[in-house]
């Protein structure tokens, strides 16, 4: 493959585990202003897209799009591997085994991926890729890390949070072996720190935030027309968001007498046992949960709320948020936001300057918090500009996706090539 050392790169391949995704537009708005900065990206989706919510921004990337194939075509491309790759492909098999032979089903499951992408690596070898590169530590970037042994392309990969928190899918030697390594909070690198030590090299370790597009942010002037008393949370219904206290939370709200009208928007695992709760609570009238939404809807949600929460709490397993997009996007459109200090979050809100955090799994607390802000609509005014202020200048996705490509430039150009035998 023919690159230059000494210029962006043309060309990305991302690999994700499935496109689109409705909780992943932080990959389409990078994936976007990388397109808007000349640079060619295709994307191959380990999984065909199940949701029946699609992104007007996510369906325009489509054509860009390789979708798993059949197994007919996965076997042609097996077969065309063994007799054309049996080195590299032996090098990833042997690799994956290796690496994941203690979680069978891990295992199994990547080795399917690896099959399905054969059946796309033709298409993937005409686009040329400069670099190839995943999101999730997981079986994207094992995928990715196997393009790399098959074509002699180097990869990346950005981690985030229950990739590195609780699975373990060759972590360390996709560290040391990566041509560049993101993740997206300075907790995520002090955390990998101290479970990897220095399996890096100097400088391959970057912190690159998600980010909010500004082009598309409501009019911070709309905050005249916010409902009084709407509390607005947005995420999946799954344990790590803490929903469950939040609704605890607001019980005791209702408790002190404070008007409100709650919207929990998402959908999930979790959403009979919250919507048990909410009916035992005597909630019912006071919480709406009207599951997934398009990305305009839920912003004009936001625009609209006084109060904007992220209640994110730890799992027994150690699972958790990194630093939810959803609480930069209603920080970013000026709401005041409470949220918890868990993971990476208090580098997107530091308490009473950019918004309130309290401490994770603490209901009294969080509606001490919420009460605090229905409450003062100074307070509320404060805190949801100084917000906006600090979500543009340090998460803005124009601005982290430069950085990102300048990373991936200098990785390139630091390239050693992988050879196999």
């Amino acid at each position: 493959m023919n690159r230059s050392r000494d210029m962006r790169p043309r060309r990305v391949l991302y690999v994700v585990s499935m496109f689109p995704c409705l909780s992943e537009t932080f990959i389409v708005r990078e994936i976007e202003q990388l397109i808007e900065r000349g640079v060619d990206v295709h994307i191959v989706s380990l999984k065909r897209c199940s949701q029946s919510i699609v992104q007007s921004s996510a369906a325009a990337l489509m054509p860009r799009v390789l979708q798993p194939v059949g197994w007919r075509t996965s076997l042609r491309g097996l077969a065309q591997a063994l007799v054309s790759r049996r080195g590299p492909l032996g090098t990833c098999v042997a690799g994956l085994v290796g690496g994941l032979w203690r979680q069978p089903v891990v295992l199994g499951k990547t080795l399917v991926a690896l099959w399905r992408t054969l059946g796309v690596l033709g298409e993937i070898e005409r686009f040329d890729p400069d670099l190839v590169h995943a999101h999730w530590a997981t079986y994207p970037s094992s995928i990715a890390w196997c393009v790399r042994i098959l074509l002699d392309v180097p990869f990346s990969f950005t981690s985030h949070a229950h990739d590195i928190f609780v699975e373990d899918q060759m972590l360390a030697r996709k560290l040391a072996e990566a041509a560049l390594s993101v993740t997206i909070s300075e907790f995520n690198v002090r955390y990998l720190t101290s479970r990897h030590g220095q399996a890096w090299a100097p400088g391959q370790l970057q912190v690159i935030h998600c980010g909010v597009d500004r082009r598309r942010l409501p009019d911070p002037a709309q905050a005249a027309d916010r409902e009084e008393g709407l509390v607005v949370c947005v995420g999946r219904l799954d344990p790590i968001k803490g929903f469950d206290v939040l609704i605890r939370a607001l019980a005791q709200l209702k408790g002190c007498a404070v008007d409100f009208r709650c919207v929990i928007v998402g959908e999930g695992p979790l959403r009979h046992p919250l919507e048990r709760l909410r009916e035992e609570l005597g909630l019912g009238s006071c919480i709406e949960m009207p599951g997934a939404m398009p990305q305009e809807q839920v912003q004009s949600l936001m625009a609209r709320a006084s109060v904007f929460v992220m209640p994110s709490v730890v799992t027994p397993e150690g699972n958790r948020d990194g630093i939810p997009v959803a609480l930069m996007e209603a920080m970013a459109g000026e709401a005041a936001v409470v949220a918890t200090r868990v993971s990476g979050i208090p580098e997107l809100v530091a308490d009473g300057v950019t918004g309130l955090l309290v401490e994770p799994d603490d209901a009294q607390a969080l509606s001490r918090a919420m009460r605090r802000l229905l409450t003062d609509p100074v307070l509320r005014s404060r805190l949801g500009a100084s917000g906006r202020g600090h979500v543009l200048e340090s998460f803005e996705v124009s601005v982290q996706t430069e950085r990102l490509l300048s990373h991936f430039s200098r990785a390139l150009m630091q390239r050693t090539p992988h050879h196999v035998g």
